[in-house]
């Protein structure tokens, strides 16, 4: 009988501890929204279930654009700098820890200026540099600007990566063109292909199988549409936004949004059928779009409302909106 009420009290114990195991397990997994505010000089951190700002956290002057660490523990910031006759460019870039909610490191890019468009691939922060017509790249393990590439071209604002690295695309808003660089066996390790497309590309976006790069062109209205193995444009679209600011591909490569900064307005595309099946007003100056990986929402900033909105893809209906601070642009998703 001891011998059973033993056994007992163990496989008790066990239940115990694998239930107080898979508690943790959940409890450890969280997922968050993170949204630059720009005039704030700030990182909010929104709960996307609660639709909550849990922790702001202090960046450099104007940040535009984030992006996070595949583990989801660290945040990269461009810092943009202000604007106006007194203002200072920016040259760094914030490094925040998202379980500690503080910016532990303010890295100075040195000669680079106006750091904007940012992507982490690899282990490694990307980044582009406005004033110096370049992207570059950061190593967080050895802390070093390891890498510079000149474009050539006037405002590279964006950049793209391919998931494999192999191709990096830059929108180059006051040439008027796409940059594409492509890994090769020459010297600097790249060539370039420079690809004409609409008046100021500014956002843009691979659809999911990478065939295509949809370029948004903020000063006339359209969408040049690459096919990123001839480096051509194959088709555009005039979508008649004011001032294109954003462009997102939904997972399923069913639709894109556009956010049209002029008019205020999410322009939505049916892909397959290339051509604007809704325009869904946000507010003044619709800017950063963040779509939810499984596809069921886009978060996009009405900066000068101060506000995010939500929009439910299936419905595509407005279900939602986050008051995160002031000016918010720049998002991204992370899931640890």
């Amino acid at each position: 009988m001891r011998f059973h009420a033993d056994c007992s009290r163990i496989v008790g114990c066990l239940a115990a501890v694998i239930m107080i195991t898979s508690l943790a397990g959940a409890q450890g997994h969280s997922t968050s929204v993170l949204v630059l505010n720009k005039d704030d000089n700030a990182l909010a951190i929104v709960d996307p279930l609660t639709l909550k700002v849990v922790a702001t956290v202090p960046t450099g002057v104007a940040p535009h654009e984030v992006t996070a660490s595949d583990d989801g523990r660290w945040a990269y910031v461009s810092n943009y700098g202000g604007f106006g006759p007194n203002a200072s460019p920016g040259r760094t870039i914030s490094v925040i820890d998202l379980v500690l909610k503080k910016e532990v490191q303010q890295v100075d890019l040195g000669a680079l200026r106006r750091p904007h468009g940012i992507a982490f691939e690899h282990g490694e922060v990307y980044f582009t540099a406005e004033l110096n017509k370049a992207i570059a790249r950061w190593h967080p393990g050895t802390n070093q600007v390891d890498w510079i590439m000149g474009t050539g071209q006037g405002r590279t604002h964006m950049l793209f990566p391919t998931k494999d690295l192999s191709k990096i695309l830059t929108s180059n808003v006051d040439s008027g063109t796409i940059s594409s660089f492509e890994r090769s066996s020459e010297p600097s390790g790249w060539t370039a292909t420079v690809i004409p497309v609409g008046k100021g590309p500014e956002g843009g976006s691979f659809s999911p199988d990478e065939k295509e790069f949809w370029a948004a062109n903020s000063g006339d209205g359209t969408v040049s549409i690459v096919d990123t193995a001839s480096k051509q444009v194959v088709q555009t679209i005039d979508v008649q936004t004011k001032r294109s600011n954003r462009l997102k591909f939904t997972p399923n490569g069913r639709l894109v949004l556009i956010s049209d900064i002029g008019g205020g307005d999410v322009v939505v595309v049916d892909v397959p059928g290339r051509k604007v099946v809704k325009r869904i007003n946000v507010g003044r100056n619709a800017e950063g779009i963040l779509i939810e990986p499984d596809g069921s929402r886009a978060f996009v900033a009405a900066s000068a409302d101060n506000k995010v909105v939500i929009i439910d893809l299936k419905t595509l209906q407005i279900s939602g909106e986050i008051h995160t601070g002031k000016s918010p642009d720049g998002m991204a998703w992370v899931s640890r």
